[in-house]
């Protein structure tokens, strides 16, 4: 029945992941299309918990499996999403789905990983479940050639790539101090203070139940403050699969739980350091021409039984990697006064990874996928 409803031509669904953020390559292409695009009508498909964030943004949306929702998602021309969606959907015959993925791959992906350690997932079936997911896509956006060649391979995909940089980059591309003043204000955060961002990612093997993993902060924030807070204040990002709640009362004002700010974009602005693990958060904020640092405390573990790199991390990684509190703490110390514009690993990371992140790859994308 999904299939058999009359298109809507003009019609484009956004989604970012699992519905529940405003973010992302979608947001991107979503406020580029209603600048330049007037004439379709753009939709975000929402999660319920997410209603009160597009309410704020005053973004227009329907509510996920609701009536409405299934009188309408399956008659869009365009989907626009950068996850899997539900096994059970499928794609009308004539719909576009542009699937444009969230990040430049460091850690092994789709039919390329091995193992799977998630709870409650047999590895034959999740590659199985990949290669029929990524049958429904008719374009792919890659943020760069490396990516295209891995996610062509991992992603068993047979479609268009549309290699462009990212969208959601073109804002880091075009950054004004004005607009890093104002983020700076909405946070809370006073003129004065610099902004270190602290941004790891999950284990796999590490979880409460399926879809809640654990995250465990391995420096002490105490002795962070004592080192760092008279100039600095900390913001962490934990990734959203992490299940914690985190009380960081006892460090208001030095530390800032930015968990549910709506998109990640907005921290890379404002900070002046990033401090992160094995996301790839790091080959958006190369962009910026700032210092990275990789606390990488269970490398031999991450690399050898969880996931496995598709680069050399070691040799590869624009920043220095860490294993310890002390040593994290005496990078921080020598990357803050640093210039990375003058490291050769730094400049060739950035050369290899950011070359088309010019500001306009949101533009190439809705070119490419309405033509």
């Amino acid at each position: 029945m999904m299939g058999r409803m009359r298109r809507k031509e003009k019609l484009v669904m956004f989604e970012s992941f699992h519905a529940k953020q405003y973010s992302d390559n979608p947001r991107a292409i979503y406020e580029y299309m209603k600048e330049y695009h007037p004439e379709y009508r753009l939709l975000w498909s929402i999660d319920k918990q997410a209603e009160p964030l597009f309410g704020d943004f005053g973004v227009p949306y329907v509510r996920r499996f609701t009536l409405s929702w299934f009188l309408t998602f399956p008659r869009a021309k365009y989907w626009v999403n950068n996850v899997r969606l539900p096994a059970w959907m499928p794609k009308p015959q004539e719909t576009i789905f542009v699937q444009t993925w969230h990040g430049t791959p460091l850690k092994k992906l789709g039919i390329d990983i091995e193992e799977i350690h998630m709870p409650g997932t047999k590895t034959s079936t999740y590659k199985k479940n990949f290669v029929i997911e990524s049958s429904k896509w008719d374009y792919l956006v890659s943020p760069n050639a490396y990516s295209t060649e891995i996610f062509r391979r991992a992603f068993h995909f047979k479609g268009k790539v549309i290699e462009s940089g990212y969208p959601r980059n073109d804002v880091l591309a075009n950054a004004s101090p004005e607009n890093i003043e104002h983020i700076k204000k909405n946070l809370g955060i006073p003129d004065e203070k610099k902004i270190m961002l602290y941004a790891p990612t999950w284990r796999d093997n590490e979880f409460y139940q399926k879809g809640k993993y654990k995250f465990q902060f391995q420096f002490d924030l105490d002795n962070w403050k004592k080192e760092f807070g008279e100039e600095w204040v900390l913001l962490s990002r934990m990734h959203y699969l992490v299940a914690e709640n985190f009380d960081f009362s006892a460090h208001a004002g030095t530390v800032y739980d930015v968990s549910a700010y709506p998109d990640i974009r907005d921290l890379y602005l404002v900070s002046d350091m990033m401090v992160t693990d094995y996301s790839s958060v790091f080959f958006d904020y190369a962009i910026l021409n700032r210092p990275i640092i990789f606390f990488m405390y269970d490398l031999e573990k991450y690399r050898n039984e969880l996931r496995g790199f598709y680069i050399n991390i070691e040799e590869d990684a624009p920043g220095p990697i860490v294993q310890t509190e002390e040593e994290l703490f005496r990078a921080m110390r020598e990357l803050m006064h640093s210039n990375v514009q003058l490291n050769p690993k730094f400049v060739a990371f950035r050369n290899k990874f950011a070359s088309l992140e010019d500001g306009h790859a949101s533009e190439r994308v809705v070119k490419s996928f309405l033509e």
